[in-house]
């Protein structure tokens, strides 16, 4: 009976499907990335670290501990790195990047992308110079030409396109030029005080031989806080990071998908509407309630079933691109195979989940009494008396949970994330009914003939206003609330630059280099807004307990890192601008060094260390013991550009330390900071300046390369909202025949019937897409406000760019719909179509 009664019906099912088809296709496409990931994370794993074992720290590894490891490792690589500027003098032109000094014949697993690809050995043998491929087109620089590093001018021997472990969006952060590194003595760099990372690199004779060797090695590398990574712990890290990824992008996925059901939800409940007279008269003929129920799900259930299926073909071709989106996050070539496992999971959660959604229009069958067939505006019993109902609306919040967390393994956040797609649906279902009331309540009885009946359509029987809201409403939120947030973080970073604010930070400047350095800021007449001296020490003791007490004592707060790491910290009689004291009394200079020492320390890092006022801490001052006590918290704004210090010590104690200073001053242009810092790296090579236009810069690509990503996920919000109302009109055409013969047998030409429609469908997705852009503009509010601590001013274009693309298609989609019913006389209409 299902089969019969759908031949003439197939067309209208069909569009059904087209509703979930996107959703699927995400899911599938996403979960399919996702297996593949995993399986040439496990196949390439050791070309994600370049040998089998890699060990880092703060400091040079010490003579023992070399030698346990050299005397055991087949072979082995180090690596120097830090932060400098580079000159390129074909462009005349400066940048900060990453350095890194190279020996021994890393990698061993994998190899150095370049162009040429010879370059990868060829810049070892002399001065030569691997650089990021970005730094050589933002210069205008090839190979062939040379890059200054300190007082080293380096051959570029090659392009780097792409090193073992890394991945594109380091490029974007921080540039990277490999060099030799027997030349890193001779480039003036290395000075006491910089901040330098250590790294060495060693490969053995199996996997069993490195674990039996970090296994004897761990005393060592504790002992000197020196931190170490085997291919098995990459591949778990890079694993759980995009682990973390893909979860978030299935997420994306299932709201296309549920945007897709909430249009099948729609459809159907049209579909049955137009089916009341078929199903009195199956009533009429005897047949149950239930078994007229039953007849429409088999339908449902197959549409649903083709479609997820459909869907599943498409997700599956669809994975191919998605390496392609993602290449600046991915240290790693990824392949394409088909997953079965995320085409079967596809395949079930699309046919699950359009049954759910049909559910709810379709329990309305059960109750269609044969009395139909002879009064057409029978009253039927009221459905908020139907527990069927109710229970298919906790079958669909229990799914919902369920796939969350399946997908997030966290039963809170898989909480938060079902409450947060219903509060969502809610809110605009909520805005949809308040639209329809507020039209129907002061409704412009005034107006024209044409305007009144467009308008009314919004609230007449079988309107379209609620479900476009909904569907098209959260698509155009998540892309709104993607360029809200973007502007957000650029306008909060660009607000430390207005009002005279300092803007350029000059540091890693040696004590001899001060007053020059200075001296040329000055004559670049360039203010001198703050001098800092900069000491690195390390944390000895906490209360009397040492590090070796710390960790022996399981009741103890304090976590190990408290000792681990190295403190950068400042001293100064008084607070800057960019800080408040928030508890304590604040000392800026003892009179003498047989003084109690008072310092202060940033709350929030104050709570991580678990420090109280009063606390003693002794600090090494790089070999030298200082007593200290914390007499104050500060409250620190970290998004000044300044020189912000967990750690501030009072003058009259470090000030005979090895010490390095930071400069910070601000420029009035690009080019005068151009030329400022062509100056800079030729006279003083060894200092870095970073300026707010590279801050600007970096952050613009960052967000832009992320935002694209959740801008494609969101597409298929989009998209699959675009279908809903392509069905919604569709499916309803039946309707909007009968109300357009009506029209034009009461005399309405055609011209009006034209403008009545366009009318309505230019408000529907007009209110459909603001009320998406309003939930956008809420949620980024909530966000500046609660987050970001900002000033919320939104950019009205691309607001208004997205209200006028999805009211232009609204209104083309539905004009299209209506075509074909103006241009024919009312009985013709009727005849063919009733």
């Amino acid at each position: 009976m299902a089969w019969r009664d759908s031949r003439k019906n197939r067309s209208r099912l069909l569009l059904f499907t087209s509703s979930i088809i996107l959703g699927i296709a995400a899911l599938v496409a996403i979960n399919s990335f996702s297996n593949n990931l995993k399986n040439d994370i496990d196949d390439q794993a050791k070309s994600l670290i370049g040998a089998d074992l890699s060990v880092r720290g703060r400091l040079p590894m010490s003579d023992s501990v070399h030698a346990f490891f050299d005397t055991l490792a087949l072979f082995k690589a180090n690596e120097v790195r830090f932060a400098s500027m580079a000159y390129f003098p074909v462009s005349d032109g400066t940048r900060l990047i990453q350095i890194k000094g190279l020996e021994g014949d890393f990698p061993f697993y994998g190899e150095f992308e370049t162009v040429p690809q010879s370059a990868a050995r060829d810049f070892r043998n002399g001065r030569k110079a691997l650089v990021d491929n970005t730094l050589l087109i933002q210069f205008g620089a090839d190979v062939g030409d040379s890059v200054k590093i300190g007082k080293l001018n380096f051959l570029i021997a090659g392009r780097l396109e792409k090193a073992p472990g890394e991945i594109g969006l380091n490029a974007t952060i921080a540039p990277t030029v490999y060099i030799p590194g027997k030349y890193l003595e001779e480039t003036g760099l290395i000075k006491k005080g910089s901040r330098i990372n250590y790294t060495y690199y060693y490969k053995f004779e199996s996997e069993e031989r490195t674990e039996e060797v970090v296994e004897k090695g761990k005393k060592f590398l504790k002992t000197e806080s020196l931190r170490y990574e085997t291919v098995e712990g990459r591949k778990e890290n890079v694993g759980e990071a995009f682990s973390d990824l893909t979860q978030f992008l299935n997420l994306v996925g299932f709201v296309a998908l549920l945007l897709g059901c909430v249009g099948v939800a729609s459809a159907v409940h049209i579909y049955i509407k137009e089916k009341i007279g078929t199903v009195a008269v199956l009533r009429c003929l005897g047949v149950k309630g239930t078994g007229a129920f039953l007849i429409y799900l088999f339908q449902i259930s197959a549409m649903g079933l083709f479609g997820s299926i459909v869907g599943a073909i498409l997700g599956s071709g669809i994975q191919v691109i998605l390496p392609k989106v993602l290449q600046d996050f991915l240290p790693l070539e990824v392949s394409y195979s088909i997953s079965w496992i995320a085409i079967a999971e596809g395949i079930f959660s699309g046919f699950i989940v359009s049954i759910l959604f049909a559910l709810l229009p379709l329990l309305t069958v059960r109750k269609i009494s044969p009395l139909r067939t002879l009064r057409a505006f029978f009253e039927e019993d009221s459905s908020s008396k139907d527990l069927l109902k109710w229970l298919a609306f906790l079958a669909i919040a229990i799914f919902i949970f369920g796939f969350a967390y399946l997908q997030i393994r966290e039963i809170k956040e898989a909480f938060f994330f079902t409450g947060f797609i219903a509060l969502c649906f809610l809110i605009l279902t909520g805005i949809g009914r308040l639209i329809m009331w507020l039209v129907k309540k002061y409704f412009p009885a005034s107006w024209s003939y044409v305007w009144r009946q467009g308008i009314a359509n919004l609230y007449r029987p079988n309107n379209q206003t609620l479900i476009l809201i909904v569907s098209i409403g959260l698509g155009t939120a998540l892309i709104s609330t993607l360029f809200f947030t973007q502007s957000l973080l650029l306008d909060k970073v660009e607000l430390s630059a207005s009002e005279n604010q300092p803007n350029m930070v000059l540091f890693d400047i040696q004590t001899p280099q001060k007053d020059e350095v200075e001296k040329l800021v000055e004559e670049f007449d360039m203010p001198l807004i703050q001098k800092v001296p900069v000491v690195n020490i390390g944390v000895q003791e906490i209360n009397g307990v040492t590090k070796f007490e710390n960790e022996q004592d399981t009741t103890s707060e304090i976590d190990t890192w408290v000792y681990n790491r190295e403190y950068r910290v400042t001293y100064r009689d008084t607070l800057i601008d960019s800080e408040t004291l928030e508890k304590g009394n604040w000392v800026g200079e003892i009179e003498s060094f047989n003084d109690s020492i008072f310092i202060s320390i940033d709350e929030g890092f104050a709570r991580r260390m678990h420090v109280k006022l009063g606390d003693e801490i002794l600090f090494n001052v790089q070999g030298t013991p200082v007593k200290t006590y914390v007499s104050s918290f500060r409250k620190i704004d970290w998004n000044r550009v300044q020189t912000n210090f967990l750690i501030v010590f009072p003058k009259g104690v470090l000030e005979e330390a090895p010490q390095f200073h930071v400069v910070v001053t601000r420029v009035k242009s690009d080019e005068q900071s151009a030329k400022f810092q062509q100056a800079l790296v030729k006279s003083f090579p060894n200092v870095s300046s970073i300026d707010l236009a590279l801050i600007l810069k970096t952050l613009d690509d960052v967000l832009g390369k992320v935002s694209f990503v959740i801008r494609f996920m969101a597409l298929f919000s989009i998209v699959t909202g675009i279908l809903v109302l392509i069905g919604s009109v569709i499916i309803s055409k039946y309707q909007r025949i009968q109300e357009s013969v009506l029209l034009r047998t009461l005399g309405a030409n055609r011209k009006q019937v034209l403008k009545i429609n366009a009318l309505e469908y230019f408000f529907l997705g007009s209110l459909a897409s603001l009320s998406g852009i309003i939930l956008a503009l809420v949620g980024s509010w909530a966000l500046a406000y609660f987050n970001f601590d900002s000033p919320f001013v939104p950019d009205p274009v691309p607001s208004l760019i997205v209200l006028a693309i999805i009211t232009g298609l609204t209104v083309i989609i539905g004009m299209l719909n209506t075509r074909g019913i103006l241009g024919k006389p009312p009985l013709e209409i009727l005849r063919s179509e009733v």
